[in-house]
């Protein structure tokens, strides 16, 4: 675990907005320290404006402030300095530099599949990712998904119901619930499984907001199943984002009869599946490769 004080200039550096969030996540892994870059950024050595504060101190203890009154919230902060940041987000290029989380992550988590799809799901979509959900479940794997009405829903639903661990991945701060509907749903997540979200607690939902959530959902989990989605649904952005993570995207049958998963069926890393077993099959399969490589 990092220190509080290298949590805190992490942060601080964050609140700055001098640089993109990817830019300081790469410069404090680099350096192994968030208060080199902090020291590093006010000092003008990375060519940013001169109207910074001249010395980190304020900063710093602004943001101890801020991590106090998180941790009283039941929220846990968690950087890409701290061993205890999600080990299969770690290895993608687009990790975010921070994340919180409501509840507890656990290294059962690193054994995850997102089960995803559309929000206006048809009920023979939302049985078929609660049938999905739950046969990972049984199987002992995580069920990773967005919270999200429809086919985030029923998977979510599904693993709980089978006694398993669920992450959620929203694309809020962790005070809000979106659609307000699932407030419960969230809440029982957090009890037994992890709410994670990338943005400041206080963070309202936005357009920009959700397809970095696809962005971080595939970075926590194996592979990605997307049940049922149109061109515009964020499951086929993740489908775009897992492959570019090298993670497996496995579309269910029925959601080729939307022309992009007909195209995207041909690229290499998706498999068109129709029973669960197919998933995990594939997934054991690319993670034995994986061990046996390294």
């Amino acid at each position: 675990m990092s220190s509080a004080r290298e949590r805190a200039a992490l942060v601080a550096l964050l609140r700055l907005n001098q640089r993109p969030w990817l830019e300081y996540a790469e410069a404090v892994e680099s350096s192994g320290s968030a208060i080199a870059v902090l020291e590093a950024e006010l000092s003008g050595e990375g060519g940013q404006a001169t109207l910074l504060p001249a010395a980190p101190e304020p900063l710093l203890a602004d943001a101890e402030a801020a991590i106090a009154a998180w941790d009283a919230e039941g929220f846990t902060l968690l950087t890409v300095l701290d061993a205890a940041y999600p080990t299969n987000l770690r290895t993608v290029h687009d990790r975010p530099p921070l994340v919180f989380v409501s509840g507890a992550l656990a290294p059962a988590d690193a054994r995850s599949v997102a089960v995803v799809g559309t929000r206006r799901a048809s009920q023979a979509g939302q049985a078929a990712a609660a049938h999905v959900a739950e046969a990972l479940t049984r199987a002992g794997y995580v069920v990773v998904s967005g919270l999200a009405a429809g086919i985030d829903t029923a998977a979510h639903e599904a693993a709980l119901g089978a006694g398993g661990r669920t992450v959620a991945v929203i694309g809020t701060g962790l005070r809000h619930s979106y659609p307000p509907e699932n407030a419960t749903l969230q809440r029982r997540i957090a009890a037994s499984g992890a709410v994670v979200s990338q943005f400041w607690p206080a963070a309202p939902p936005s357009r920009a907001s959700f397809p970095l959530r696809n962005g971080v959902m595939s970075g926590l989990a194996l592979g990605t199943v997307v049940i049922e989605a149109s061109f515009r649904s964020g499951a086929r952005l993740q489908a775009r984002l897992a492959l570019a993570h090298g993670r497996p995207v496995f579309l269910w049958r029925s959601v080729l009869e939307e022309p992009w998963a007909r195209d995207f069926a041909e690229r290499p890393g998706v498999y068109v599946v129709e029973e669960p077993a197919q998933v995990m099959q594939t997934v054991e399969r690319l993670n034995a490769v994986d061990e046996l490589v390294e």
